[in-house]
Order: structure tokens, then sequence, then C-alpha cells
């Protein structure tokens, strides 16, 4: 998944880390672009493939994701990720004709529990969810034996327990911000465009697929919510490179808290906050 899992759990129940981290290992072999032998690797190399239920269970959920967010979560972004920025392998700026040239087309995407295919020139990239989705299958895990526990991916979080988090400012190495959860087994899931990036924040990793280019105008976003991780990590994602006022009211309608930090430096919080947690601590120094 191309970043560091980490897992703590209490001492009595440390004897089940290791099938914990061996789930999100499967996962990872089934979802990843870049392994050769993983299943969404060989779906892009081949255009057919055989599913396994890890990738029958994510392109199932991709799907609804695209609909419910009105095709701005669409994973066919692949041909822009995968085969011009390149982000994670040789980095590289397209330009202007080939990003305009690419094929990004959800309709290009066909599946059923056993096979999955792609029409010609469409690629699938699942980093939009994927993290959400090994936290989600390894959460169940724990919840199935009574475990509170607290999963991290990168930027996708699940809490078991009442967990302390912090979000990084991404103008500094200090915090931007930290916060108490309120309630036991809540999701927390940030999305920024400050991390993956070629040359400069404006070829970021966060590509709107309807206009085919990296999104600028929101530097970081923070989901809480008790839906699942996959579905707070792809929402994250999509209200990223949703026009401005169209990511507030989607966000809006949504059963989750928000804060977002804008390119030109304006934060909002969602007036729910409060119903995860009750002790935000906001970096009052935070400047771009």
């Amino acid at each position: 998944m191309s970043t560091f899992i980490t897992i703590s759990v209490d001492e009595r129940d440390k004897h089940l880390l290791e099938h914990a981290f061996r789930i999100m290992k499967n996962i990872d072999a089934s979802l990843s672009s870049y392994k050769t032998s993983a299943v969404i690797y060989r779906l892009n190399q081949n255009k057919k493939v055989e599913l396994d239920s890890y990738s029958y269970q994510a392109l199932k959920q991709s799907k609804e994701l695209y609909k419910n967010s009105d095709g701005y979560f669409d994973v066919t972004i692949g041909s822009i990720t995968k085969d011009l920025y390149r982000f994670g392998e040789q980095e590289r700026v397209p330009s202007r004709q080939e990003l305009s040239d690419a094929k990004v087309n959800f309709k290009g995407l066909h599946f059923n529990r056993n096979e999955a295919s792609l029409a010609k020139d469409i690629k699938v990239d699942l980093g939009g969810m994927g993290k959400g989705f090994g936290v989600d299958k390894v959460a169940a895990y724990f919840r199935a034996n009574s475990v509170e526990a607290r999963i991290s991916a990168s930027g996708d979080i699940r809490c078991l327990d009442i967990c302390s988090i912090d979000v990084q400012n991404p103008f500094s190495d200090d915090k931007l911000l930290s916060f108490k959860t309120s309630k036991k087994d809540l999701g927390i899931t940030t999305s920024g465009n400050y991390n993956r990036y070629v040359k400069s924040t404006k070829n970021n990793h966060l590509i709107n697929p309807k206009l085919k280019s990296s999104q600028t105008k929101f530097v970081s976003i923070t989901l809480i919510g008790s839906m699942s991780s996959s579905f707070l990590d792809a929402y994250a994602t999509a209200s990223s490179v949703m026009p401005l006022e169209k990511a507030y009211d989607f966000l809006d309608s949504q059963e989750l808290a928000y804060i977002v930090l804008q390119s030109d430096g304006d934060m909002r919080i969602s007036s729910n906050i409060n119903e995860y947690t009750n002790s935000l601590v906001i970096n009052n120094t935070v400047k771009k």
C-alpha cells in the first residue's frame, strides 16, 4: 500500500497482531497496481482477470462510491495516475495534450463476482480507497475477537476504542490540530495535496476525473465518522477534487464531521464536530 501500517492493541491481545498484518498483506497482494502478481495490476495489464473476494468487494464499493459522489470518485483515473504522472514510479509531469487525451471512464470497467475487464486505454487505481478498505478488514477481525484496537494506514485511522489524534500542519512540522474521539469505533481520514506530487503541489495526486487536472482549492480535508473507513477515504478524495461549494454541500449531506483547510488559508469546521469530539485544539499559528 506504499505506506506504513501501525496497529495498537492491549498487551493481552498481541497474539492477534500477526494475523492482522497478514490481512493487510493479502489485501495489498490483491488491490495493488504496482505488484505484478496482484489482481488489479494484472487487470490493468491484460484488460481481463479473474477476481478474488477482495478485488470484487473493492470494485463493487468503487461503483457505489462513483454513484454517490456524482462521478468525482472514479477509479479509472489510473490512466492519468499510472500512465502519465506515474506516481510512485518514474514520476513525470504530463503535457496538457496528454492529459486531455487520457481515457477516464467508469463505464469502461466491467465486472461481476468472478471476473473483470477493461476497455482499451482504461486503467484502475484503487489508491483513493484501498487503504481504508484494508483498515476496514482488519477492524472487522478485531471486532470479531472483541478487541479494542487502533489501526492506522497513513492518513486512514480506525479507533475501536477512544483515541487521541494529531493532524499534520501541511506548511510545517507542527501539528495543525489535535482532538480526542468522544465515542468508540470511529474512522478518521485525512486527504491532502502536500505529500504526494511531482515537482510542485500543482501536480499532486488528487486528480479531478472530470477536468483531468490536479486539485488546488484544498490543502487538506479531515473527515471523522462512523461509516466504513473505505467510504471515508473515498469521500475525502472525492470532495478534494470537487468545486468548492459542491464539496461542502456533499460533505454536509453525509453523516460525518469535517475539518477543511483551504488553499487560501481559510479553515472550515462542520457544525456537528462536537458529535465526534469535545476536545478539538487548533494551532492558531497556521500559516501558508
